[in-house]
């Protein structure tokens, strides 16, 4: 059986005791730092680690012929009233759950689409041409937006911080 294992310490001795250990137990061998895993992008600096999805979405956007679309500065506009829209043109739904799919794995790494990608999820059944220019936009927001990410600083203390924008 062939198994993956991904294992890191705030010492370098630690990951090599970790490992040592293993060996004992299992046959295994020291790939080094991560750097890339699964469309993530893993950067690890001094300060912290920073991981994006650039590559993934060069070649989603490339999939679905976005890539020479025009820019855009938000994943959806405010007043934008979204409902099933019985008279609207029907559009393929496959085509529509895939790009969905695509949208919900970047996510992983993006949560500022994560609002706008559950609103067009919603619309699955039936997608109209109205949801699919939504998550067009969404595409559009992120070509301009492709080195975004998340950043982990490393920190003795941790602070949990929330905010709210109750009146949006």
């Amino acid at each position: 059986m062939w198994m993956m294992l991904f294992f890191g310490a705030t010492n370098e001795c630690l990951c090599k005791n970790f490992f040592t250990g293993m060996q004992y137990e299992f046959k295994m061998s020291m790939l080094g730092e991560l750097n890339f895993f699964l469309g993530l992008r893993v950067l690890q600096y001094q300060e912290g680690t920073f991981i994006n999805q650039a590559k993934y979405t060069k070649k989603f956007l490339k999939r679905f012929r976005m890539e020479d679309s025009k820019q855009i500065g938000t994943p959806m506009c405010a007043s934008t009233k979204f409902d099933k829209d019985e008279e609207g043109t029907k559009i393929d739904e496959k085509k529509y759950r895939y790009m969905i799919g695509s949208l919900f794995y970047l996510s992983v790494s993006r949560p500022d689409i994560m609002f706008a990608v559950c609103l067009c999820a919603c619309f699955q059944f039936y997608p109209k041409e109205f949801h699919l220019n939504a998550v067009k936009r969404i595409f559009r927001y992120l070509k301009g937006t492709l080195n975004y990410g998340l950043w982990y600083h490393k920190c003795h203390e941790f602070v949990l911080c929330d905010f709210s924008d109750a009146d949006f």
